[in-house]
């Protein structure tokens, strides 16, 4: 009934539809098998990708070939870059999308990509043999045999929904938890944990009072995330803000008595910065009022998503406390919110590929690896798909290190320190943020990509495109001589001194609070060389240009990294056999078992004495 696959994609959310494509655009025979064909890439939580770091990300996949970044432009119903009063390493792309176009699109690109299966039914565990796996086995006892298995499970291993005082099985709301794999994974020597996360309820948008919200629109000018020409909206829709106060918070306090939170009955770990309101409300009992966001389920159902109000308690007390919060007092609920908890994996138990160290060619992404986050769950679905087809091509393994992209940060953190709780990625994980950012992730990754075979000929033609402008911009701007009576105007009304000389541009450019887009409004000549580029690739050579120095001292410094790493450790060594290493240190480099000296330093509990100890006996 079925042939022998070369990788087997478990799962069909965000981290399951980016692994099965990649594998599949590079070649391998992928079968994607999913409790549910109805729900592939459903947005469980909010409508919306992208946000403070995790916008790069999202950039990121675009970049190396992958389709986040495509169905969002396409999905949106607004976009805002954030942050934009700050650095240009924190400027963060968010879209707010439509739900249902979201999840259609994902599915129609997975159904139009060769080399990929679709199969809808539970899977209950593995086949492996000689320490390898060998397929999958599914709830009906059918055996799909493949080379490579990428498990990418979400809130489903052992779900179960939380709301009040009861408690059923659930991976997500309507949907049963999945069995089975968990039990089998402990036997083969695994550890597992829970954990725990939300989502707050829904209402329907024709009973909100908007006149007593805030509006939030979104930007003018739509950038999107992909670095392609997708097509984006003409129009956008707004979002509101509201807030709670104490007359909510004592309403919800009356059923923190049969919380699953406080009484005990939630033993997983939640997310640390997306808390419940209750938790909120108890950690921060100071504040007598906190934000929500009224977001758009799309553009055509009246379903709104009350963003800063997930919660698991009683349906009945939601429903109170909502009809007190400001333009909500006669809101009707569509469902409530509910926590969940559900198994995960220690990702310590990884290689950077996302191979598990324990069953060679079992690959793991998404929220089993203990993260959270649409964005977090598909980037490791690209890398894990992308690492199966190269293993089953005895190719090399493709690792993106720290300071070439946020996906490296975030899987260099989860092999090396693991997360007791959900692991959010934010820009001050990153040590080398003014790299990272997300107007140059193509420059960063695009050539990787291609060389991959993901990414397309035409990403590759504008990406070199898109360099060879920027140097030409940046050569001009720092040619360009400028006259005083040009600019002293434009100086003064910014609060800088004025000129007293001709000088070069870029050294205005250098200036605070002074952008190339406002002076091309004072020099003709920079207004008419400006005009044959794009807007993003002026604002790229602008921050190169106003960060020249400290992009340099972060290139030293990632060179002095790079050291680290050329300094290989044997694979299955010893540790104990080192005994001037401390214990903590002995423990955790024997148990992670790192490829170089520039991991083992990442590793938490590791000290630079410990290092300098590695490094005298690798000498010998």
């Amino acid at each position: 009934m079925f042939p022998n696959y070369d990788v087997i994609v478990v799962g069909a959310g965000h981290a399951g539809c980016e692994a099965a494509a990649s594998a599949a655009n590079m070649g391998s025979k992928v079968l994607l098998v999913t409790m549910n064909m109805n729900t592939i890439a459903q947005m469980s939580c909010n409508p919306a990708m992208g946000g403070i770091a995790k916008g790069q990300i999202v950039r990121e996949i675009d970049a190396l070939g992958g389709y986040s970044g495509i169905v969002s432009d396409i999905s949106m119903v607004q976009y805002r870059m954030l942050n934009r009063s700050k650095g240009p390493a924190m400027w963060s792309p968010r879209t707010q999308n439509d739900r249902m176009m979201f999840a259609g699109k994902w599915r129609e690109i997975l159904e139009h990509t060769d080399n990929l299966d679709f199969w809808q039914e539970m899977v209950s565990g593995l086949l492996v043999k000689d320490g390898r796996v060998a397929g999958i086995r599914t709830a009906l006892g059918l055996e799909i045999k493949s080379k490579t298995v990428v498990l990418t499970n979400g809130t489903f291993l052992n779900g179960l929904i939380h709301i009040g005082s009861k408690n059923f099985g659930g991976g997500r709301a309507g949907e049963r938890s999945a069995t089975g794999i968990t039990e089998q994974l402990l036997d083969l020597g695994f550890e597992a944990g829970r954990m725990k996360t939300g989502t707050p309820p829904r209402v329907d948008g024709r009973t909100i009072d908007y006149s007593k919200t805030e509006i939030q629109i979104g930007d003018d000018h739509i950038e999107g995330f992909s670095y392609l020409d997708t097509k984006k909206p003409k129009t956008q829709l707004p979002c509101h803000i509201t807030h709670t106060n104490t007359k909510v918070h004592d309403v919800l306090k009356t059923g923190f008595d049969e919380s699953p939170m406080f009484n005990g009955r939630i033993k997983g770990r939640g997310p640390r910065y997306c808390p419940s309101i209750e938790d909120k409300i108890e950690r921060f009992a100071d504040r007598d009022r906190h934000q929500l966001f009224i977001e758009p389920e799309g553009w055509n159902t009246v379903e709104i998503y009350v963003n800063g109000f997930s919660s698991s308690l009683a349906e009945d007390v939601q429903y109170k406390a909502l009809r007190l919060v400001p333009g909500f007092e006669n809101v009707k609920m569509f469902r409530p919110g509910y926590a969940i908890e559900y198994d995960f994996f220690p990702p310590t138990q990884l290689y950077n590929t996302l191979e598990t160290k324990q069953v060679k060619g079992l690959f793991f992404a998404g929220q089993i690896n203990g993260t959270t986050g649409y964005e977090e769950a598909a980037c490791q679905g690209l890398m894990a798909g992308i690492n199966a087809h190269n293993l089953t091509q005895e190719e090399d393994p493709f690792v993106l290190n720290r300071n070439e992209a946020y996906i490296g940060v975030l899987i260099d953190d989860l092999i090396n320190k693991g997360t007791k709780e959900p692991y959010r990625m934010f820009t001050s994980r990153a040590e080398f943020r003014l790299l990272l950012r997300q107007d140059n992730a193509d420059i960063r990754l695009t050539p990787k990509g291609y060389k991959l075979g993901l990414a397309s000929q035409e990403r590759m033609d504008q990406t070199q495109d898109k360099i060879k402008n920027i140097a030409t911009i940046v050569d001009y701007v720092k040619t360009l001589s400028v006259k005083p009576k040009e600019l002293n105007e434009y100086l003064i009304s910014k609060g800088s001194a004025e000129l007293k000389q001709k000088v070069k541009l870029d050294k205005v450019l250098l200036r605070s609070f002074i952008s190339l887009h406002e002076l091309k409004d004072h020099i003709p000549d920079l207004q008419e060389f400006l005009s044959a580029y794009k807007a993003t690739t002026s604002e790229t050579a602008e921050v190169d240009i106003k960060y020249e120095g400290y992009i340099q001292k972060d290139l030293e410094l990632v060179d002095r990294m790079k050291k680290l790493e050329k300094v290989k450790l044997k694979p299955s060594f010893n540790y104990f056999d080192i005994k001037a290493l401390s214990s903590e240190a002995t423990e955790k480099l024997q148990n992670i078992q790192p490829r170089t000296l520039g991991q083992a330093s990442r590793i938490s509990g590791v000290s630079p004495a410990d290092l300098s100890v590695l490094m005298v006996y690798l000498n010998k």
